[in-house]
């Protein structure tokens, strides 16, 4: 089949080519009788405008790259929905990548979405002390385009970020099972390479030195950010009779797994242990009991992240900025005395 181009629709008309070009790109210097019968011609030939070529003429791709983690985390899902909801109405295409937490396919996705000439990346990194050859590479050879990082990020990173904080809202969730009147609390961490991780440890501990709980009836324990390594250290403490009476989870998976351990041992919650999580999941309100947890604004985060990087698109001059978030403590049956 003959693929109809944009001459074969100004011989058909008997008009310019410049005149055919002027219609599709809505020109003011064209009659709006003209433009109307050269599109309707158009549609019936079956022609329909280069997209390459187009974007090309303007010295943009119409593409946003976006790299994260890992999809096992409804927070990304998330994120990128917010993403998408703000990019895609003005006529950008999301491609998204994720890193299975691997700091080499991390660098993989960067490099591709580069070649690729993408107009701008936000980017959700992996563990920060496995990914410094991607910074290394962004450094060297981004050219200047625009990047936003989110989520996963140091605080003192020369670039427009989007940040949790962590540390006020882990207090809270610790302070909480204070108040409770639980006195041996413990924190299940995340991977200690992790800054939201060291973050929310740091939270932890400034709620247990407020209200003066002894060194010897809270522990840190580095546990990762899965459900099956919450269920692993569950079963550790459950042979070392190392049951506490409350625990902080790093995120709602590693919650869940050491509720799901509790219980297949005979061990009650909240009425033996409390458990409260992080990064509210959908799950959170479908569990028995329900989970206590500290819900992210994650669409807003999403959102705050493309219309940061759609300021530097626009804007050479732009200045990085740094945008922390703020989130809510929903308390539920998980985390209270019965």
């Amino acid at each position: 089949m003959k693929h109809v181009t944009i001459k074969d629709v100004a011989h058909k008309l008997n008009v310019s080519v410049s005149s055919v070009s002027r219609a599709f790109n809505d020109k003011y210097d064209i009659k709006k009788e003209t433009k109307e019968l050269i599109l309707k011609t158009a549609e019936d030939m079956g022609y329909f405008p280069n997209p390459i070529a187009k974007k090309l003429s303007q010295n943009k791709t119409f593409n946003i790259g976006v790299v994260v983690p890992e999809f096992i985390n409804e927070f990304y899902s998330e994120v990128i929905i917010a993403i998408q909801e703000v990019l895609m109405p003005l006529g950008y295409q999301v491609l998204i990548m994720q890193s299975d937490e691997n700091a080499e396919q991390e660098l993989k996705n960067v490099k591709t979405l580069i070649h690729n000439m993408v107009d701008g990346l936000i980017i959700a990194p992996t563990m920060e002390e496995h990914n410094i050859n991607m910074k290394y590479y962004l450094n060297q050879h981004n050219n200047g385009n625009p990047i936003v990082f989110m989520s996963r990020v140091d605080e003192s990173l020369s670039a427009s970020k989007v940040l949790f904080n962590n540390k006020k809202w882990s207090f809270f969730a610790t302070e909480h099972l204070i108040r409770q009147g639980y006195q041996k609390i413990y924190h299940l961490s995340g991977y200690k390479d992790l800054c939201v991780s060291n973050d929310r440890i740091d939270g932890f501990k400034r709620a247990m030195n407020k209200h003066k709980i002894p060194k010897d009836n809270f522990k840190i324990i580095e546990t990762g950010l899965l459900a099956e390594e919450g269920m692993e250290v569950i079963e550790d403490l459950i042979y070392m009779h190392d049951i506490p009476n409350a625990i902080f989870c790093v995120n709602d998976l590693v919650a869940m797994g050491a509720i799901k351990k509790l219980k297949s041992n005979g061990i009650r919650v909240p009425e033996d242990v409390a458990v409260i999580g992080f990064t509210e999941t959908r799950m959170a309100e479908l569990i028995t009991p329900q989970l206590s947890s500290i819900k992210q604004p994650t669409s807003e985060m999403g959102k705050k992240a493309a219309e940061l990087l759609l300021k530097q698109i626009e804007n050479e001059a732009f200045e990085h900025e740094t945008v922390v978030m703020n989130g809510v403590l929903n308390i539920r049956e998980s985390s209270l005395i019965p």
